[in-house]
């Protein structure tokens, strides 16, 4: 049985199509890559996922996974902008643990420091504001937050498009390493193929808010049947 089930889902924005009758499933303990140019529909699928915005038609099934807010979580694009800059880091990786009481006050500090050892941060980290930090530590401190209520489920939205080169290497690898340590279940968004190849077994390719192509990640990489794919596999290759 698929972790979450995506059924004939739409959103519409008065006459625009933001997604456009999407099928897709997510299984246990795999990684879907959601992959198209901006403006595709991948962003806003996502959010209809999380529940953060409700669809025009279809329905999503959660197998499974009882609390959406608690058992499903994100990381944004941009750290800069996803953690607020007037509190301190601990603070910030210790916010969803309080809002969904996982742990008595006096074992937080504890867990933080657990998050950001994963991460590869040190512990004192808890004490900086997040300007102290650089893009690729900000960024580690998003992932650390999503992981502080114990999901099932993670979506990656662009988590290292905004990042230099050689540290997106680093943040992709210590993703790949949290996800087989926790056996989590990811939806890796991204418009870079090389990156979609490097992290997911599956690929779900949307363009103009439409599920063009999905399969194993060896069958769309080497044999697309779509010419939209071909399109974006030969912006990398």
């Amino acid at each position: 049985m698929s972790l979450i089930e995506v059924k004939k889902i739409s959103k519409s924005y008065g006459p625009v199509k933001a997604v456009d009758n999407v099928s897709l499933s997510i299984e246990h303990g795999e990684v879907l890559g959601l992959v198209g140019e901006s403006g595709s529909g991948k962003s806003t699928l996502a959010r209809m996922i999380l529940r953060l915005i409700e669809p025009t038609a279809g329905e999503i099934v959660y197998n499974g996974i009882q609390n959406i807010r608690k058992d499903c979580q994100i990381v944004f694009q941009d750290p800069q902008t996803s953690i607020n800059p007037r509190i301190k880091i601990g603070e910030a990786i210790a916010e969803p643990i309080l809002i969904h009481k996982i742990l008595p006050k006096e074992k937080i500090f504890r867990r933080v420091a657990e998050l950001l050892t994963l991460v590869e941060l040190p512990v004192r980290y808890a004490k900086r504001f997040p300007h102290e930090l650089s893009g690729g530590e900000r960024q580690r401190v998003g992932i650390a937050r999503a992981l502080a209520c114990e999901p099932e489920f993670l979506i990656l939205d662009e988590p290292v498009s905004a990042l230099d080169v050689s540290i997106q290497v680093e943040v992709l690898k210590l993703l790949k390493e949290i996800q087989q340590k926790l056996a989590l279940t990811y939806l890796f968004i991204a418009h870079d193929f090389s990156v979609i190849n490097y992290m997911c077994d599956r690929v779900a390719v949307m363009h103009e808010g439409k599920m063009v192509e999905i399969g194993q990640k060896e069958q769309i990489i080497t044999m697309p049947q779509e010419p939209y794919t071909r399109k974006l596999l030969s912006a990398v290759l």
